[in-house]
């Protein structure tokens, strides 16, 4: 059987998931992975006393649902199902207690869960606040966040199943002395930067804020108020920063504990890395999504949702998630114990954005947000009378006497938890094209990196080039001119229905955002994974008001991002390799002073500062280029094209020469600069240098016109440079696709920020 895997998929899957020699050459087929899949989790249902033809007709279904691109489960179960490893979970929560053995017990279980594949979440509020007594030894407590940088190390230092670096969730009850610390703690995005970190909100704190009194910080040992802080004036922070880089995310604690199944085994206090998935300490969760756009029917020329294939799906998953549970090499036994009891899965849906599309809704209207609230009620329906099934066949998880369940015994579940709206970033490439989770498109029409020659190629979402070429709509070149803005809303030449339906996550103001997150929360037992967007030019107010609908509308936490809002990333600049001809010229000696201009870019991979330095006879003479913090790809290979120009500039090449050369290179993350187009950071070295060394010779007015400088006298002696006082200023260098922060360190494709993580939707990398 040959799949109907696209291109992007099947690299992936060869790129992360399919079976590899000791050389690192792939010997598995993406059909033998899925069959090694299917295999392993049937053969769960062995210790039940079901019949061998029983396991092989499920092992079939198992098989096909994946096949057909309906159902995925999470990555790691992908991976290492039927394999040596057999680790199968995505999430895990870890308690800290306020002792060295205790913090250093989970740094360890932390370490073996990373390497196993798995994302770990964390509370940090039962540890005492900084510079309190420690009774023990006489000195004073560091404190919650100094732990949490030595967990971000430890991270640092260990790779994810030999696939990705791991994820950590850091969470703070706003209660606790220390949270103001917390708050800021990421705010130079130097530091802790293998953590999302969120707050976790009372609803006494809500209270608090409404009336705009002051609430009480609480001793974590003893639970007795010792301060007390103004509840606006910690909320204004908190919207401060989140509007600054996107943390902290806030969870509403209170409400999370309210869903809780199980309360008499404890209080909820974490979540995993993308803040969906709440556990108890030691619980873990495996997940899955169905695919949406293969849940539709066509009548006529509509399509609509098959709710009886929806059904079926969903009991075939809901079989599939709870057989992890029993096939699952947990990494520690607390581990097995706490999930074996409560047998939680999470069940969840992605391709909601691209079924929108293909049913001709738009996302940020009344119809879809009714219709989310329609299909997930009737996921969860149907997930837990299916996991009721399966307790009949095979009994109820084992915590079920002592849970909220309890009260109604004929109708027991085999599963404490069956639904979850997860990112689903890796794993909507593999069934895609479709979109993340219940995310709309990020993009109509976009460039991505070509492997093989190094060319951007437009690729365009599927449901709008079909609909382009029904309606006639279509070119070549109309795709390439949607591709250097992302969204269509503004082009005239397509119909306005058209520009009405397909929306990306920019045209959508940040209200339906939550909206539909609402509406998804509504009938998910567990959370929902959300980014509601923010233009760069959102305010400190946009985001209050989308924290504070979120608390109205139910929802159990919100995460915020604002394009462009961190400078910082890990970037790989996009470059022409070219065979380099001996030149036998020698370049200039270096004068005791030069003098020079800064010039600074925004592009779409930060702000980039040129320097260009001339001699004492007013010829360049060399080039220095920055962009955020030294270190790094992007600081290197940037350092790397200044020593070139300087060396080209010292040895009399034409100017015009060197312009050509890097006028014009691509990479996925262009922006605009005043009306001019950035392609590549050696683009807007290139605009740089003609308008600095060229235009500027015969029309300086025009030459700043077109690209706003900060000049600034640099007088160099030596090695030293001295800087005279500036105030750079810049145009807003705005973004033309969603969430695009940088370039992918792996393969040069689009990175994104979606739901707290960097996303490469061309390799699936991943970086929380």
């Amino acid at each position: 059987m040959s799949l109907n895997l696209s291109e992007n998929s099947r690299k992936v899957l060869e790129k992360r998931y399919l079976k590899k020699d000791q050389n690192g050459k792939v010997v598995e087929t993406a059909e033998e992975m899925f069959s090694r899949v299917a295999k392993a989790i049937a053969s769960a249902d062995k210790k039940y006393q079901y019949t061998p033809k029983q396991i092989s007709k499920t092992e079939e279904e198992f098989y096909q649902i994946m096949t057909e691109l309906e159902f995925m489960p999470n990555s790691p179960t992908l991976m290492n199902a039927g394999r040596d490893l057999g680790q199968l979970s995505a999430c895990f929560v870890l308690p800290i207690g306020d002792s060295m053995e205790s913090i250093f017990e989970t740094l360890k279980a932390t370490a073996l869960i990373h390497k196993s594949g798995g994302g770990t979440g964390f509370s940090f509020s039962r540890l005492r606040p900084k510079n309190s007594v420690v009774r023990s030894t006489g000195g004073v407590a560091s404190g919650p966040v100094s732990f949490m940088k030595v967990f971000d190390s430890a991270t640092q230092a260990v790779k994810q199943g030999g696939t990705r670096r791991g994820a950590n969730m850091g969470i703070l009850r706003v209660d606790h002395p220390d949270i103001l610390e917390f708050i800021t703690c990421k705010e130079n995005d130097k530091e802790i930067n293998n953590f999302n970190i969120s707050v976790a909100v009372t609803d006494e704190f809500m209270k608090k804020l409404e009336s705009g009194e002051d609430y009480d910080l609480l001793d974590p040992h003893t639970n007795e108020a010792v301060n007390h802080l103004n509840a606006k004036m910690v909320f204004d922070l908190i919207i401060k920063m989140a509007h600054k880089n996107g943390e902290p995310g806030i969870i509403f604690i209170d409400r999370m504990n309210e869903f809780n199944p199980t309360p008499k085994q404890g209080k909820y206090e974490s979540t995993n890395p993308c803040g969906e998935q709440v556990l108890l300490p030691y619980e873990s969760c495996n997940l899955g999504s169905i695919n949406l756009l293969k849940m539709l029917v066509k009548d006529n020329d509509s399509y609509s949702i098959d709710w009886e294939k929806l059904r079926t799906t969903v009991h075939k998953a809901v079989h599939f998630l709870d057989n992890v549970i029993d096939v699952n090499r947990f990494p520690l036994p607390e581990i097995e114990k706490q999930t074996k009891l409560n047998r939680k899965i999470g069940l969840g849906v992605m391709g909601w954005g691209s079924a929108l599309l293909r049913m001709g809704i738009p996302y940020d209207s009344e119809e879809a947000v009714s219709l989310a609230d329609k299909i997930m009620g009737f996921v969860t329906r149907e997930a837990r009378q299916m996991s009721h099934q399966l307790a009949q066949e095979k009994s109820a998880f084992p915590a079920f006497s002592q849970s909220k369940f309890a009260k109604n015994s004929k109708y027991e579940v085999r599963n404490a938890t069956v639904t979850t709206i997860a990112p689903t970033g890796t794993i909507s490439l593999i069934a895609g094209p479709c979109s993340s989770g219940i995310e709309p498109i990020f993009a109509i029409s976009y460039y991505r990196a070509h492997c093989l020659d190094n060319e951007k190629m437009v690729e365009t979402d599927p449901v709008f080039l079909e609909v382009a070429k029904e309606r006639g709509f279509y070119s070549e070149e109309l795709m390439k001119k949607i591709a250097e803005k992302g969204s269509v809303k503004d082009f005239k030449e397509i119909p306005e229905d058209i520009r009405r339906v397909f929306v990306c996550s920019h045209d959508i103001a940040p209200e339906w955002h939550i909206k539909m997150q609402a509406a998804f929360q509504r009938h998910t037992d567990n959370a929902v994974s959300k980014t509601v967007n923010f233009p760069n030019s959102a305010t400190e107010e946009d985001v209050r008001s989308v924290y504070l609908s979120a608390f109205k509308l139910g929802c159990k936490g919100v995460t915020i991002y604002r394009d462009g809002s961190r400078e910082e990333q890990v970037l790989n600049i996009a470059r022409q390799e070219t065979k380099p001809k001996p030149v036998k010229i020698g370049p200039r000696p270096r004068p005791e002073v030069v003098v020079g201009t800064t010039t600074k870019v925004s592009t779409g991979c930060g702000n980039l500062y040129v320097t260009i330095n001339s001699d004492e006879h007013n010829k360049p003479f060399e080039v220095f280029t920055q962009m955020g913090k030294a270190g790094g790809c992007a600081a290197s290979q940037l350092e790397a094209v200044g020593r070139l120009l300087s060396l080209a500039f010292r040895s009399g090449i034409d100017i015009k020469s060197i312009i050509d050369q890097l006028h014009g290179i691509r990479c996925p993350s262009p922006s605009w600069e005043k009306g001019v187009r950035i392609f590549s950071c050696a683009d807007a070295i290139a605009r740089v240098i003609e308008r600095r060394l060229i235009d500027a010779v015969s029309s300086p007015e025009e030459a700043d016109e077109k690209i706003e400088v900060t000049e600034e006298i640099k007088v160099v002696v030596g090695d030293a440079v001295a800087e005279t006082e500036a105030d750079p200023l810049a145009g807003s260098g705005k973004r033309t696709s969603a969430n695009i922060v940088g370039v992918c360190p792996d393969c040069g494709g689009a990175l994104r920020h979606e739901e707290g993580c960097f996303k490469c939707h061309s390799c699936g990398f991943s970086k929380c």
